[in-house]
């Protein structure tokens, strides 16, 4: 990840590092190039205004050196023509800040299985519960369910690590991204908008609340 702002790039990092992967972290362009150069990366997350190179000179100079690594690019810059110069220039795919967690880590995902061939399962399930990450849709008991978007994101992510107790930071994290106030409640309004449409109508319970540490999706 080549990222100056620190405050981005530890919360990417430290989010990258929960999901399984193992991340390198360079705050200017012209070390950001040195560490591509060197290959061996499943995928790059790279900032536009960088100190030193700013960050499409760098894909332009990994690119002529024969560097196929995918890269996903980060800005602030949000117009088309934007978007256009960043994927011209030899990105794979653009994400404006501020960003969820969540949506960079699927983009990631997804740009590392187009350049590896790997698939990807595109229903998760728990019980009776599935989600079908095509078509958004959720049901439990063949009945669906409506979900609103933070809704979505936080049950996808609950089914993504079943049996894992995720705390109310990394629930924060991943789906409000890193501008986000610790101290707010709003994880608990959202579990509980969450909870009342997957669980208040059905057995077995699959929320469930560990107190003093956060929440866990499993059966039983």
């Amino acid at each position: 990840m080549v990222e100056d702002d620190a405050t981005i790039a530890d919360f990417v990092s430290k989010g990258l590092a929960e999901a399984g992967h193992v991340v390198d972290v360079a705050s200017d362009g012209e070390r950001g190039a040195e560490l591509a150069l060197k290959g061996g990366y499943d995928a790059a997350i790279v900032d536009v205004m960088l100190p030193r190179l700013d960050g499409l000179a760098l894909i332009d100079r990994i690119r002529a050196r024969g560097v196929s690594t995918p890269v996903l690019i980060l800005s602030a810059r949000r117009t088309v023509d934007d978007r256009v110069t960043g994927l011209q220039a030899g990105g794979d795919d653009y994400l404006t800040k501020p960003f969820a967690f969540a949506e960079l880590l699927a983009r990631l995902q997804a740009l590392v299985r187009r350049s590896t061939g790997q698939t990807e399962p595109t229903r998760l399930s728990l019980a009776d519960l599935s989600l079908d990450l095509l078509s958004r849709r959720a049901e439990r008991a063949s009945q669906a369910i409506d979900l609103r978007p933070r809704e979505y994101s936080l049950l996808e992510y609950l089914l993504r690590n079943q049996g894992r107790v995720l705390t109310k930071t990394m629930i924060l994290s991943h789906v409000w991204g890193y501008n986000f106030d610790p101290g707010t409640n709003v994880v608990d309004v959202l579990v509980s908008r969450l909870r009342e449409k997957i669980d208040r109508d059905f057995e077995p319970k699959l929320l469930h609340t560990v107190r003093g540490v956060g929440y866990v999706l499993k059966a039983g």
